[in-house]
């Protein structure tokens, strides 16, 4: 795809989306973080019902971490995989204590030695929390988007990334998948996209057909 056809995307998704931003709420990179690791194979409207209750109880890397296995369990059980994901909580919030001196890293290399962290939620983290731009966020809406935009033909994660980090401006990296998580919620929905609706169309290769 052009550089023409991507500025047109871009531009196209700052006049519908112009607030774009993470759905995960949050007061600061730490909770961020925790979040991104309860979203996984959950909706964010899910997460952000479960975490003020847990954020209360456990404020911080150094409450959480000492925190008993079966309360973190009770707490996000609904987020689903609640066993594997509260010793990630645990385990996560204990390196950030002990080995980042209670402060979540501000580099992909050191937040990829946490537990229940991969590209996805570093990103989401440095780029939400820290405005830095290490990458494009891919999840399934990003996925989804990317390849019926004709912006990739990958279907693994991390390339998908590759071939996003190569067609957009830097600069656009953390917002335009934020615009783009919006997007395929509100229009571009997997099983029948409202392509009638679409403000992509133009530069869309499906055209409007719905397959």
């Amino acid at each position: 795809m052009g550089n023409k056809n991507i500025s047109e995307i871009i531009a196209a998704l700052k006049k519908s989306y112009p607030g774009a931003q993470c759905s995960l709420e949050h007061r600061n990179p730490f909770q961020l973080l925790i979040a991104t690791i309860l979203s996984a194979q959950c909706t964010d409207v899910r997460v952000n019902l479960v975490t003020p209750a847990l954020f209360r109880k456990y404020p911080g890397p150094a409450e959480m971490s000492g925190a008993p296995l079966e309360d973190l369990e009770k707490l996000i059980r609904s987020t689903g995989f609640y066993k594997n994901k509260a010793r990630s909580l645990k385990e996560t919030s204990k390196a950030v204590t002990e080995n980042f001196g209670g402060k979540v890293p501000k580099n992909m290399e050191e937040l990829l030695t946490l537990r229940g962290v991969a590209r996805k939620t570093a990103n989401v983290v440095l780029g939400s929390a820290y405005d830095i731009a290490s990458g494009v966020v891919v999840d399934t809406h990003v996925k989804r988007l990317a390849f019926r935009l004709g912006l990739t033909k990958e279907t693994d994660p991390v390339k998908i990334e590759a071939d996003l980090m190569k067609a957009l401006p830097k600069a656009e990296w953390i917002r335009f998948a934020h615009a783009l998580v919006l997007h395929g919620r509100a229009v571009c929905e997997a099983r029948k996209p409202l392509c009638e609706k679409c403000p992509l169309l133009r530069t869309c290769p499906r055209n409007g057909v719905k397959k």
